[in-house]
Order: structure tokens, then C-alpha cells, then sequence
């Protein structure tokens, strides 16, 4: 088929794929401006009908259409060349959209959304204990909702509990509000020895990825998160950040504001143009080690326990936030 029919035909199922009932031609036609697409709704009806043919999509009469699992398949496997980047843009999206307010505590704040059974939640707060207390995590805030209930954006099926924690791009959002541009590099697995952070041993960059990176690394099976918490030494997962040098004083700044409204998942600074853990940063860069905010869920995975995490899964309020050890 020819790819400009397919491109139009994914982003058709990409507006279908987020509602939960039926969408007609007009708003499907008014949506598709969002992907830059221009068409008219006699053009959608077109496509619509492609779609249909290839039980990609189903029609409910004048209520519109619905998107099939097999629409829903072609959607997550589809394209793959437009999904290179597509965690980097994501990352720069949600740092836009975020607007934490570190002087008044307030703002919407990015999180981490994982599902646990609700058998499993006490036990996966026993282990995920540790964890958060030995810090190898971005904060001990975090946000839970129950079947039915709703995390930010995204609701939560029955019989599962949704733990959120909160996601390293955060500290892109504050960066970026206060005028420091930010490059996310990686995500990586990070040695550690003795609590400190000694070296990178495994990265893939967002630019090249279609999927978060420490998602495949915590179903690689690839940290020892909940060894390092108990002995000092293993692999968690982090993310590297690069700003310019001139920014460093503010950086440090915004760094130690975070610490004081419970933040405290920046590992390391480095110094201008000088390599930060072995990893070499450009000219006038400066290197960011940040912590992975779903180490907590890869010690569970670790040990056994599913949690169906994603990574920047939705906003939600920073006041609505609690503390970890007001679980128990």
C-alpha cells in the first residue's frame, strides 16, 4: 500500500486508539490536524473503509468507528522508522508540559506508572523498602490509586493497584522552566560500589530507541537493584544529561532545591568539557547522572514480581504526592 495511505491510516488509528467509544469522519477529519495531516471528512470515509476491509477498524452505523485488536496491533507494530525517537520526543514533550513550582511546592510533576496485583502490594512495599531507603531512586513521594481510580491521565483496571513514582525527566521540566536547555543521551545501567556510582556498563540513547530504554532493561533482567541496596554495590538504572557549561551555577542551584522538596535522585554533576563516570561530554558540556525512578519496580521484577511498569506515563499534581513510609 502506498505509504502515504499508511501513514494516514496509523495516525487515523492513533486518534481511535484513545477514546473509549466511537468516533465519526468530522472529528476524526478536525484530529488528524494535530499529525499535520489535512483531510476532508469524505477523505477519512475513504480510508475508513480500508481500514474496515482490513479489520484494522469496525463501524457502530452513524456513531462513528471503533478500533479492532487487530487495529490495535497494527498500531503498536507498525512503522517502526517513525518510532526511532519517539521516547526522545516524548521527553522533550513532557518537559515542556510539565510546571513544577519548586519555591510554592505546586505544579504537575512527571511520573512513572506501574500495575501490581493487589495480592502482590504489601509485599512489593516490603521489598521496594530498602530501596527507598537507601535513596537509589529519584524520590520517596509517590502516588497510588486502586481499581477504577485514576493516576493522572491513566485509570487503573480492577483488581490492580498503580504505583507511581516519580520519572527522571522531571528534572528536565525544572531545567527547562527555569531557561537551561537540556540533551537527554541515555538511559543506562550504572555500576555501583559502596552506594557511589562508579561507571556506566550498558546505555541506549533516546534518539535511537522506540521504546523507553530502562523498560528493556528491567524485562532484560538486567539490574541487581535490591543487591545494591543491600550491599552497596550492583547495577541500578540511571539516565545521563548534558547542558552547557555556562549553566552550571544555576544547575547546582536547581539541584539542591530539588533535595529540599524531597528530590534527591541527581547522582552526579560533572565539570565542564571533563568526562563524568568514563562517559566524555562535548565542548563547553556539562554531564548529568540522574536515577532511574523505576528502580524501586526493577528490584520487584528482580525477585519475580510483575508490575507492568511505563516510564513518563502521566502528570500528576506534586501535591497530591505522599510519602513512601506513610504506606505502612
Amino acid at each position: 500500500m502506498d505509504r502515504d495511505v499508511e501513514r494516514k491510516i496509523i495516525s487515523i488509528l492513533k486518534i481511535l486508539s484513545k477514546e473509549t467509544g466511537p468516533l465519526g469522519a468530522s472529528i476524526i477529519s478536525r484530529r488528524l490536524k494535530d499529525f499535520g495531516i489535512d483531510l476532508s471528512e469524505r477523505a477519512v470515509r475513504y480510508h475508513l473503509k480500508i481500514m474496515d476491509e482490513r479489520g484494522l477498524t469496525k463501524g457502530l452505523g452513524k456513531e462513528g468507528r471503533l478500533i479492532t485488536e487487530k487495529g490495535i496491533e497494527e498500531l503498536n507494530n507498525a512503522l517502526v522508522s517513525d518510532k526511532v525517537g519517539l521516547v526522545s520526543a516524548k521527553i522533550d514533550t513532557l518537559s515542556y508540559l510539565s510546571s513544577l513550582d519548586l519555591e510554592n511546592r505546586k505544579g504537575t510533576i512527571i511520573m512513572n506508572i506501574s500495575l501490581l496485583d493487589e495480592s502482590d502490594f504489601k509485599k512489593a512495599l516490603k521489598i521496594m523498602k530498602d530501596i527507598f531507603k537507601t535513596k537509589l531512586c529519584m524520590s520517596d513521594l509517590v502516588a497510588v490509586a486502586y481499581g477504577k481510580e485514576k493516576l493522572g491521565e491513566v485509570e487503573i483496571p480492577s483488581g490492580k493497584v498503580g504505583f507511581g513514582t516519580i520519572c527522571s525527566i522531571t528534572l528536565n521540566g525544572v531545567l527547562v522552566k527555569a531557561g537551561v536547555p537540556v540533551d537527554s543521551k541515555f538511559g543506562a545501567i550504572l555500576q555501583m560500589k559502596d552506594f557511589r556510582p562508579h561507571r556506566f556498563t550498558e546505555l541506549i540513547t533516546y534518539e535511537g530507541s522506540s521504546l523507553d530504554p530502562l523498560e528493556i532493561f528491567i524485562k532484560s533482567r538486567m539490574t541487581s537493584v535490591r543487591e545494591t541496596a543491600l550491599t552497596g554495590s550492583g547495577k541500578i538504572l540511571a539516565g545521563f544529561r548534558e547542558v552547557s557549561a555556562v549553566a552550571l551555577a544555576k544547575v547546582n542551584k536547581i539541584v539542591d532545591e530539588l533535595k529540599q522538596i524531597g528530590i534527591y535522585g541527581v547522582l552526579a554533576v560533572g565539570r565542564p568539557s571533563q568526562p563524568i563516570l568514563e562517559m566524555a561530554v562535548g565542548t563547553d558540556r556539562v554531564g548529568i547522572v540522574v536515577s532511574g525512578g523505576l528502580n524501586p519496580l526493577a528490584a520487584l521484577e528482580e525477585v519475580g514480581v510483575e508490575t507492568g511498569s511505563q516510564a513518563m506515563s502521566t502528570m500528576v499534581d506534586f501535591e497530591k504526592l505522599k510519602s513512601f513510609w506513610d504506606l505502612f
